[in-house]
């Protein structure tokens, strides 16, 4: 607005500029003249103002358009003198303004840089924890791997060092004890120490090989690991019709035995599962079971006493740890709600932090728009100004002993 009002003024002062010089050149028109067809110009020769030079009488009329002319080269002069002082003021506000500008800008440079410094630092800080952290799970990756090797040399030895399953399990202490020991080694290498527990005893007394400690529902689950294999060995071993007909009869009934006293022992109500796991450390009388005794396979499933071979008990260990991961999952779920509510809190924070900057960046522009747009103006001004024409006043020439004429 200052600089507007300052372009108004000059504005002004030119057209009374223009105005002055307009009734100089109306008053120089109609100047006496001499003799000789020239303008006699009164008051601009030697004796300004002191009236006519020489002792010479003054023409008459005439003195009252010299000081006319005389006051406006005066004022004239003094036009020139604010339009030159203006002009200064003017440079010296455009320089001012410029210092202005170039601060505002590097004001808002450094904002930038530094609140850009600041982000490419939160997100290297978070680059930097995600690497430790995927790091961290490599390292875990690599020490499980390391124990599944271990454990697959030590099982490759194992079975080069076995002659015969049926020498190993030829009577009942070491064939129970090998169920065990394979039983431990699979719930040890895929579930937490606090899932499990070897040789539990119940409430009634009885003594589990194995409870996997499961939350409600389903509880706890009791496995027990020993099998009679007598009877497999004679189906196995039969060589006519007859004989394998009477061991087939004979594994019948020692499994339904066998699941009928799991379901008594190790399904206690209040205490354990409603089910319990029948553990065979041999994937042969588990094929041998489920492909020519259905019908067993089928009662003990009513009884709720699950057959299982080390596949499936690896299947079904792995399903036990994805229940407890997602109950852990579910009693974390309160403080993984309130982390993520605090996280939706810093991204709305960031989205309007972003959004001021962008309001910013915003009137910036506008205040840069509005700028060019006074300068255009002040430009476009300083060339009109710089296009007027001020008329000069010419001088006459001196002539010793002329006398001027009197006005027509």
């Amino acid at each position: 607005m200052a600089i507007d009002s300052l372009f108004g003024v000059f504005i002004l002062v030119g057209g009374l500029g223009l105005a002055g010089g307009a009734v100089f050149l109306f008053l120089r028109s109609n100047q006496p003249r001499r003799s000789d067809g020239d303008m006699v110009e009164p008051g601009f020769g030697p004796g300004f103002g002191r009236g006519p030079s020489r002792g010479e009488p003054a023409f008459e009329g005439g003195g009252d358009q010299t000081s006319l002319a005389y006051r406006l080269s005066q004022s004239q002069a003094e036009l020139a003198g604010r339009l030159a002082h203006m002009a200064e003021v003017q440079a010296a506000h455009q320089a001012q303004l410029a210092e202005q500008l170039q601060a505002q800008e590097r004001h808002v440079t450094r904002v930038l840089e530094e609140r850009l410094a600041d982000v490419i630092q939160r997100v290297g800080e978070g680059l930097l924890v995600s690497s430790e952290k995927a790091a961290a799970q490599m390292h875990d990756l690599r020490e499980r791997l390391a124990v599944i090797d271990a454990a697959q040399r030590t099982i490759t030895d194992l079975s080069s060092q076995i002659v015969s399953l049926q020498d190993i399990l030829s009577n009942k202490q070491a064939r129970g004890a090998f169920g065990e020991v394979q039983l431990q080694d699979l719930v040890q290498d895929i579930l937490p120490p606090s899932a499990y527990s070897f040789q539990a005893v119940l409430s009634n007394g009885r003594r589990a090989d194995c409870l996997l400690v499961l939350p409600n529902p389903p509880g706890v689950i009791a496995v027990d690991s020993k099998f009679p294999l007598e009877s497999y060995y004679a189906l196995r071993d039969a060589t006519d019709d007859a004989s394998r007909q009477s061991a087939a009869k004979g594994l019948a009934s020692d499994v339904l035995k066998h699941v009928k006293d799991i379901a008594d022992r190790y399904i206690v109500p209040g205490e354990t599962a409603d089910s319990a796991l029948m553990f065979l450390p041999s994937e042969a009388v588990y094929a041998e079971l489920h492909a020519h005794f259905p019908d067993v396979v089928a009662k003990s499933h009513r009884a709720k006493v699950w057959i299982v071979s080390p596949t499936t008990l690896m299947a079904t260990l792995n399903t036990v740890r994805a229940i407890l991961k997602d109950a852990r999952m579910q009693q974390q779920a309160t403080l993984i709600q309130q982390e993520v509510l605090r996280l939706l809190e810093d991204v709305r924070r960031l989205d309007g932090r972003v959004g001021k900057l962008a309001s910013h960046f915003s009137q910036v522009q506008e205040d840069v728009r509005q700028i060019q747009m006074s300068t255009d103006k002040v430009l476009r001004r300083a060339d009109s100004i710089e296009q007027v024409q001020v008329g000069e006043v010419d001088q006459p020439e001196e002539h010793p002993g002329e006398v001027p004429a009197n006005p027509v």
